[in-house]
Order: structure tokens, then sequence, then C-alpha cells
């Protein structure tokens, strides 16, 4: 079984450069907010995230998160059929190996591999021109089998050892151009795990999601999204139970606690026993 979960390969950066990331000089542009009609939800949106096995349609939530290229047809009708919203997973900022499509990246945009993870490696996201063949059929593709939003992986390089000299600057507007395209497309975007840029892209992306917050201490970094009244839903691996519902609740997360293969096991904090 593929895990598709990435380690946390963040480096060390100062508080000033953080906010010098942050800045509006770090390749601003205008924000563009969810078309009209798409999914944009508010804080305490109920969620499943499963990207292997069968997808079990029976949990009542409203939102399913499942992988793009691996979802049957028939799990994304039964759910639509329940009232669920589907997004789907793809990465964005990643080359992975078994994916159908991965030989259509331009070699010369093909980076380290990810940490633990020789099968996938990163992608130069300074290369819009050369990697938006692949990513606009992705989100083409989204876009034709229903899937009400999706959910780009891998959009935090910059802090990464990838092989290519990002900054944030970069990752910012790789992001904005992500989230610029999806919304042409009348897709819902989520915004995963660049914490450290969640202010300027928060008029960007319609919600977040956030891995091992709670594990990590960065929950709090979250704040723009909650104060936009955007969800921001939460995953925790290893983090104690009481100690991330205590977080949740404060914050206004929407925490589900999963294992690392994100199969069709999943504990909340009503049911984790916090």
């Amino acid at each position: 079984m593929i895990m598709r979960v990435k380690p946390r390969l963040v480096v060390c950066l100062s508080m000033a450069l953080l906010l010098a990331a942050c800045s509006d000089g770090a390749g601003a542009t205008a924000a563009t907010t969810a078309p009209a009609g798409a999914w944009t939800p508010a804080p305490g949106t109920t969620w499943q995230w499963q990207l292997t096995g069968t997808i079990d349609t029976a949990l009542d939530v409203a939102m399913y998160d499942v992988d793009l290229f691996e979802v049957d047809d028939a799990a994304i009708e039964r759910l639509h059929r329940e009232g669920r919203i589907v997004v789907c997973y793809f990465s964005a900022g990643s080359v992975e190996q078994w994916r159908p499509d991965a030989e259509r990246f331009p070699d010369a945009t093909i980076g380290k591999p990810l940490e633990g993870w020789p099968d996938e490696r990163w992608l130069d996201i300074r290369a819009i021109d050369d990697l938006s063949p692949v990513l606009l059929d992705r989100l083409d593709l989204a876009r034709a089998r229903g899937c009400d939003g999706v959910e780009p992986d891998n959009v935090d390089g910059h802090l990464n050892d990838t092989g290519f000299p990002l900054v944030a600057a970069d990752q910012l507007a790789f992001n904005r151009w992500l989230a610029d395209q999806a919304h042409e497309r009348q897709l819902s975007i989520g915004l995963k795990n660049d914490l450290d840029q969640a202010e300027p892209l928060v008029d960007h992306f319609d919600w977040l999601l956030v891995e091992q917050c709670v594990e990590f201490a960065e929950c709090d970094a979250a704040h723009p999204f909650l104060e936009a009244g955007k969800a921001v839903f939460a995953a925790e691996y290893e983090a104690a139970t009481s100690e991330a519902c205590a977080v949740a609740r404060r914050l206004g997360l929407s925490l589900i606690f999963k294992d690392l293969d994100l199969g069709p096991e999943m504990e909340t904090c009503a049911a984790g026993g916090d």
C-alpha cells in the first residue's frame, strides 16, 4: 500500500525571514475569490480524508477528500447522491513516479527526492509555463470527474531541500496561480500546510488543510483563515487526543485523527474519548 503523507521537511527560518515572506511585496497579486457557487466551507465543517483503499461512503460528514486518480466514478456519484462534497487530492509541487502522467513533466523541472520517498521528487515551481500543461490537465480532470474542489499537495517546497533555490516569493506566485486556475474551473481549492504564508494567501484560497499542527505547535498560524470565516481541516497522526481536541475546540478546527496510510479509519474528538 502506498502511503501519501509526506514527512514535515521544514527548514529553520528566522522570524525575520518569515515576516518577509508574508509581506505584500513577496509576489503579491490581486486576490481572487471563489466563483459563485463554489464550495466555501465555514469553520467546523465535518470531513473525511481517505486516499487509500475502497472509499467508505457511510460516514456522516459534509466533505470527503479522496485521490483524484484512484477514486472510482461510482464512489464520487454515491457521495454526491448522499449530499457530500467531494474534494480531489493531487500533488502539485512534486512528481509521483506512479502517476499515469508522471512522464509528462520535463526533466529540467524535476529536483531532489522527498525525504523518505525515493519515487517522488520535488518540482521547480518557478517553471510554471513548463508545469502548466500537466497541472492544468489535472484540474480539468478534477472538473470532468465531478470533484467539487481540489487539495493540491506539496505547495511548500520553498521550506524544503528541493534541489532548486526556491524562495517565498516563488511559492506565493505558484500557489496563487494554482488558486486562480482552480477558480477559473469553478473548483474550490484548499491551501495545504503552507502555514507561514497563510496570511498573504487567505484571500486566494477557500479553506486550509493542515497536518500535525498540534504535534508541531503550529495551529495558531491558521488564524488568518479562521478569522476570515474559512474552515481549517486538521489531521493528527500521533498527537495526544486530549491535547489535540482542546486545541481544536479553542480554535474551531475541523480535527480528525488518522493513520499515516490515510485509509478509511478515522476518529474525531467526540469518538476519541478526549
